[in-house]
């Protein structure tokens, strides 16, 4: 890893999982943006520049974390981003993530582990 921990915003309405999400990130040598909404993750993502993204699908409105998605894409850049869904596994089956602009989905309840290695993967 280099000397700058890697920057991950973290686009998610529940405060619970914000913190959950936080702890594991932390522990694991990333930093974390946080944004309650898909307005705030627009003005975090323009603020801080994140190495990666990861979006709830569905926040104040169902496709609020789709939407948000094609709103980062059209800022430009290639920040991977990956969507966090608790109908993970049937979405990545029934939607072309790679179409939406995804790096992959995670499912809710997201399992630290894997978390883990695809961010190290990814970042390292």
């Amino acid at each position: 890893m280099s000397e700058t921990k890697p920057l991950i915003l973290y686009v998610e309405d529940d405060p619970d999982y914000r913190d959950m999400v936080r702890a594991i990130l932390e522990a694991n040598g990333y930093r974390m943006e946080e944004a309650a909404s898909a307005e705030e993750g627009i003005r975090a993502f323009k603020r801080e520049t994140p190495d990666l993204v990861i979006v709830d699908l569905m926040m104040e409105e169902i496709d609020a974390g789709a939407s948000l998605i094609t709103q980062l894409r059209a800022l430009g850049g290639d920040v991977p981003i990956y969507m966090l869904s608790s109908v993970g596994d049937d979405f990545a089956l029934t939607t072309n993530t790679r179409e939406m602009g995804l790096a992959g989905v995670f499912q809710k309840p997201i399992d630290e582990r894997t978390l883990v290695a695809v961010l190290k993967a990814r970042l390292e």
